[in-house]
Formats: C-alpha cells, structure tokens, sequence
C-alpha cells in the first residue's frame, strides 16, 4: 500500500460518476490507505499533471488509473501526452475502461499504457479488480521515487 512507506498518490480519470463511486468504495471497502485524486474528464487530467488552474497545488501522482471515453480529450490522447513528457512518463497508467476493444487495447498498449484493464460490470468484481490493481502496483511492483 505505500511507495518506501508512504501511502501512495492515485490520480483516477473518469468521467462516469457510477464508476468513480464503484471505484471509491471498492479502495474504502478494501482498506487501502492510498490517497484517491478524481477528474472528470482529459483536460481536467492535463491540468492536474501539469499543475494548471485549479490544480496548481496538484500533487503528482505515483499511479494513474484512466478511462479511455472522455468528454474535452480522450483518454488515448491523454495517455500519449503523458508517455511522450519526460517529467511524466515514468508514472504507471493503467487503462481502466469498458472498452474491450482489440483496437483499443492495441493502441494503449502501443503509446505505452503499463497495464489496460476491462471494468467489470458487476461490483464485486469491479471491487476485486481494483484490490488487484492496488496489489500489483502497490505491493507487487516497485514504483520509481515520487518526484515533486
């Protein structure tokens, strides 16, 4: 649950309020101590990362979770703009979305997305997702030092 100690930072994109609330109580529901950062669509996502307008004092994220259907910019684009900044491309994003689409696992895969997850539609198994998620990339792996 912590990156050398400290609970992590997760910065969720979503624009769905169902699957952001599915989210939240599946990270309460599971205990995880990490801190939850939403917005709601991809300019409001550039925003948070680049630290702009309401999200000056953002705090840079150790894991991103991002839906690819985004009103403003899509998630694909998001996702290149992250993986092609130096100062941001070292964050896992882990594409967290309905679409189980070849093409768009494809394509994730391709700009770089660390991971690309299909939401369940059932709770339980959203919830379960999710608590796999937290694992693999809080416990599991090994994630870079946070850089301010």
């Amino acid at each position: 649950m912590t990156v050398h100690g400290q609970p992590i930072d997760i910065l969720l994109v979503e624009d769905d309020p169902g699957d952001e609330l599915m989210t939240r109580e599946a990270f309460e529901d599971n205990k995880i101590g990490n801190t939850l950062h939403v917005v709601r669509d991809g300019e409001e996502a550039l925003d948070f990362l680049y630290r702009q307008g309401a999200h000056a004092e953002a705090v840079r994220p150790d894991l991103i979770l991002l839906d690819l259907n985004l009103p403003k910019y899509d998630g694909r684009q998001v996702l290149e703009k992250i993986k092609a900044d130096p100062g941001l491309a070292h964050i896992p994003v882990v594409v967290l979305t309905t679409s189980a689409a070849e093409e768009d696992i494809l394509r994730s895969y391709r700009l770089h997305a660390n991971a690309y997850v299909t939401k369940p539609v059932d709770l339980d198994q959203f919830v379960a997702a999710i608590k796999q998620i937290d694992e693999f990339f809080v416990q599991v792996v090994r994630l870079p030092r946070r850089h301010s």
